[in-house]
């Protein structure tokens, strides 16, 4: 198993990242000071992937950060990391002309990049002008993203899931492992900008436990959304309900990769 999930690749948050208990790469191997960006991922995943199929095997890659499946399948050409200093000099920027100037800035460095972009997304504005200003975008011409360009023969499968009542189960589940002390304790570390991001950190370190609760259910409501946006994009997906047994989603998953064998049941 190599992960996909840009969570579950750090260290120290086992409860918040739900990771699993079954041996998977890319799982708790980046401490929580890292920046972990979706081109350190992907060399991670292929020398993973690369790993696990010259030893005979196959790699199965799962996980729930669209970008960072496509990363991890594909030779996806991605974008050059900031030169030093370049990112703290377009958040000054970005604060002094406030967030209509900025995005007017960039809609006059980069009009296919500013409208794809909210004024108010000061992440992707900063980054879209950091691009702009190394010759690159946020926007290319030739948008590779959704290209069916894997780097082995796959089969993608998505499972149709994230109901509301799954969710809640989750929530509680993490509650009733601990997940409060553990975020607290995160939080009290140096943490970096994406780690700063994981869905549940802050509410479960800064909130009450209730409070926390339930603003990590409405978070989580609208990740499943968008990530059955990305899996409807994404070409030769093959969907599947969620809502059955596991064993009888292995047996259809097998069935799909022609094959009537999978690991016994336990």
């Amino acid at each position: 198993m190599v992960s996909a999930d840009s969570a579950a690749v750090y260290a120290g948050i086992p409860v918040l990242t739900a990771a699993p208990e079954y041996p998977a790469r890319l799982v708790g191997v980046v401490p929580l000071a890292e920046d972990v960006s979706v081109g350190r991922y992907q060399r991670l995943a292929h020398a993973a992937i690369d790993e696990i199929v010259a030893a005979g095997r196959t790699a199965i890659v799962v996980g729930g950060t669209g970008l960072y499946l496509r990363a991890a399948l594909s030779d996806l050409e991605l974008p050059p990391p900031p030169a030093p200093g370049e990112r703290e000099r377009w958040e000054g920027v970005y604060d002094e002309l406030g967030p209509e100037g900025a995005h007017a800035l960039l809609a006059e460095r980069d009009a296919a990049a500013a409208a794809r972009v909210h004024p108010n997304d000061r992440r992707r504005v900063v980054r879209a002008l950091e691009l702009a200003a190394a010759g690159s975008s946020l926007a290319p011409a030739a948008d590779r993203l959704w290209a069916a360009d894997d780097r082995r023969p796959t089969l993608l499968v998505g499972i149709e899931s994230g109901s509301e009542e799954r969710i809640r189960r989750r929530v509680a589940h993490q509650l009733e492992r601990g997940v409060v002390d553990e975020a607290r304790r995160a939080w009290s570390q140096p943490l970096s900008e994406t780690a700063r991001n994981v869905l549940g950190l802050e509410e479960f370190a800064t909130l009450p436990a209730g409070d926390a609760a339930e603003a990590v259910v409405v978070a989580s409501r609208r990740l499943a959304a968008y990530q059955r946006k990305w899996l409807r994009r994404l070409p030769s997906a093959a969907t599947l309900a969620g809502d059955r047994a596991p064993e009888e989603l292995a047996d259809e998953i097998l069935a799909l990769a022609g094959t009537g064998e999978r690991l016994p049941r336990r």
